[in-house]
């Protein structure tokens, strides 16, 4: 019998052929995706450069509107009715630049920028505490921090910020933090930033307390009874706020009387709920509630003792906050990036940026 071998090798070509269209075809769809993937990260690479003077523009935009806030004359106070706060405005802004302006959206060329303005004078600087313990021992009391992990805590924060000796009883030094993978020393000296908590003894293994909440991504036995933090062994804890809503690294270390909330009223001495309450809803005005038109702001530091607060307070207190972070959302076209700075505010004249950089 005879093999047609001709019929044979047509058959083996068109295999071939039908293999190289495939593969062929393959390598164009990647090519093609290659390219679409490198046509997208050309285009990021030329919007990086935009969106970050958008990013310092904002910043800009922000050191104007404070400088702008210090220069009106029956406003000698900062307060969060006030348009650097999102507020509506006060009074002596109605007649300033400031009037009808929005930080929302703004118009920058091609972009726009979005900027929020926080006071860091609404908190507490945590390295103050080293001067007066009692308020980082009382702001552990209001998040419902046990007696044993108050101690702990306390102890440690005090020995990270002050400088190399001997612990303090519950407290910690770097032979510590060698024994910790990986091993780190001890910073003796005051925090440059509030996220350096995270490396203090009672805290690293506890992160619920600087974020505040419960240790919801973290195994539940790895929280239980540790330290005494807790009321059960078998209590996961969840506190209300962190100590990342109470302090800052970065303030000149008094406590704005117009922008601090309720618990960081309360770190004052002599200060409880009630009093704290009765501070908010005397600044507060008419409709008790804070940024809004009727608003009615301390202006001056020793007006709280009519809300009930010890007169000594008054010391520790401001109504002028100096140092500022700035969060600004910088958009062009479908590409927007988030810029953060920290300001500095002397005089209207005199505004420094401490630092600037993206997130």
């Amino acid at each position: 019998m005879r093999i047609p071998v001709q019929t044979r090798n047509r058959g083996i070509a068109l295999i071939i052929v039908m293999i190289a269209i495939f593969v062929l075809s393959v390598m164009a769809a990647v090519f093609a995706t290659s390219m679409k993937v490198e046509t997208k990260l050309a285009m990021n690479a030329n919007h990086d450069q935009e969106l970050m003077w958008l990013g310092r523009s904002g910043v800009e935009l922000a050191r104007y509107v404070l400088s702008e806030q210090m220069t009106i004359p029956n406003e000698p106070y900062d307060s969060l009715n006030q348009v650097w706060a999102g507020g509506p405005g006060g009074i002596g802004e109605s007649n300033s630049p400031l009037a009808g302006l929005s930080l929302d959206n703004y118009q920058v060329g091609d972009g726009t920028v979005s900027v929020k303005i926080v006071d860091l004078e609404r908190k507490v600087n945590i390295n103050t505490v080293n001067v007066n313990p009692a308020e980082l021992q009382q702001a552990l009391t209001l998040m419902g921090v046990g007696a044993d992990g108050i101690s702990v805590i306390s102890d440690s924060i005090l020995d990270w910020i002050g400088p190399p000796k001997s612990p303090r009883p519950a407290g910690a030094e770097s032979d510590y933090y060698q024994t910790m993978d990986p091993p780190y020393y001890a910073k003796n000296a005051p925090m440059d930033d509030l996220s350096e908590l995270l490396l203090v003894r009672g805290i690293c293994d506890h992160p619920e307390i600087y974020w505040g909440g419960s240790p919801t991504n973290h195994p539940t036995a790895r929280f239980q009874q540790k330290l005494g933090f807790v009321n059960s062994p078998f209590q996961v804890p969840d506190y209300p706020f962190g100590l990342t809503n109470l302090f800052t690294a970065l303030s000149i270390g008094r406590i704005n009387v117009n922008t601090a909330d309720e618990n960081v009223l309360q770190m004052l001495p002599g200060v409880d709920e009630t009093t704290a309450q009765n501070i908010i809803k005397q600044r507060a005005g008419p409709d008790g509630e804070d940024g809004t038109a009727d608003d009615t702001p301390f202006t001056n530091p020793s007006q709280i003792s009519a809300a009930g607060a010890p007169a000594g307070d008054a010391s520790l207190c401001t109504v002028r906050s100096s140092t500022f972070e700035v969060h600004v959302t910088a958009r062009l076209g479908d590409y927007h990036r988030e810029y953060v700075a920290i300001l500095f505010r002397n005089t209207p004249t005199d505004i420094q940026v401490l630092s600037f950089y993206w997130e």
